[in-house]
């Protein structure tokens, strides 16, 4: 497979399957979610300025535009502060089935978005593969329907802010390297955050200071894994559309079901075997297209 940004987009859908499953654990183990994320942002920010320190890139910061520098703020405040705040709230009062699946509604408000404001297209192949993907988050076992309580609700403003944000950092990812569009993301959205949670929670770095050893774990694992998602999710969606990099996005629900078959119900029902093959036939199909579209696009020229 030639196309750089469908790998990077399959990468990242692991990545992220496994950052929804540990990240239950861990807003359930550190009950303030807005410590929670706050905290591991932080750490996050202060792993991309480290690497933006080692690889010499922060020079180019100096260099920016001042349409540029809106534009990363804007990413930072719609990507980087507001939905980290309401996802995880939301997640500490919902089933996370149901903001796994709320949080999948991200490929259409993208694609509503990006038609308009990206002029990107989606072809008949790309509307079935992302039904087809769609269709089998929802065939997912534990699911009982939604009620439009406050916390899903705060998942939905996430997911839509989400959208926003892959919109305005897919035209900023033209022009600026993406640690520094992940840099002004994490570090001034972090910052956003941690400045929240300090105002509704004076107490919160001394809370901090008092957390066990496995909340701890929990901590510096979730960081870890968003700092590799971060990382990774704006280099696929500097080479690839973003309809099809957030569409590839939704198969991350099968690696979350995966690892719970394993770790928590140590059991592999039918429904999930099921669900895997629509999946992979999804993802078969948006690969295919993208392929096939790039094979277009070099014989034009």
């Amino acid at each position: 497979m030639k196309n750089r940004g469908i790998q990077l987009a399959l990468l990242t859908a692991f990545i992220s399957g496994f950052s929804i499953f540990i990240n239950k654990f861990a807003v359930d183990s550190i009950k303030s979610a807005l410590t929670f994320t706050a905290s591991k942002n932080i750490i996050v920010a202060v792993m991309i300025i480290a690497l933006l320190i080692f690889t010499k890139k922060w020079k180019t910061i100096l260099t920016l535009k001042k349409d540029q520098v809106f534009k990363l703020i804007m990413v930072a405040i719609i990507g980087g502060a507001l939905p980290f705040y309401l996802f995880f709230s939301g997640l500490s009062q919902i089933p996370a089935i149901n903001a796994a699946i709320i949080q999948k509604t991200l490929v259409i408000w993208v694609a509503l978005l990006a038609i308009p404001f990206l002029k990107e297209k989606i072809s008949a192949v790309q509307i079935l593969a992302i039904g087809i993907l769609f269709g089998a988050n929802v065939m997912v076992g534990g699911f009982k329907g939604f009620t439009f309580s406050a916390g899903e609700l705060m998942i939905l403003a996430a997911t839509i802010l989400w959208a926003i944000e892959n919109v305005i950092a897919k035209k900023v990812l033209k022009t600026v390297d993406p640690d520094i569009v992940t840099g002004a993301r994490m570090g001034i959205g972090s910052l956003i955050l941690f400045l929240a949670s300090l105002i509704t929670n004076p107490k919160t770095v001394s809370n901090l200071l008092i957390l066990n050893s496995m909340q701890y774990f929990w901590l510096i694992l979730t960081a870890l894994a968003l700092f590799v998602y971060v990382s990774v999710w704006y280099r696929a969606l500097k080479l690839a559309p973003a309809i099809t990099v957030t569409a590839v996005l939704v198969a991350s629900t099968l690696v979350t079901n995966i690892l719970s078959a394993v770790f928590i119900t140590h059991s592999w029902k039918l429904q999930l075997t099921q669900q895997g093959i629509l999946m992979i036939l999804g993802v078969s199909l948006l690969i295919w297209q993208a392929l096939r579209k790039q094979k277009q696009n070099e014989l034009a020229k």
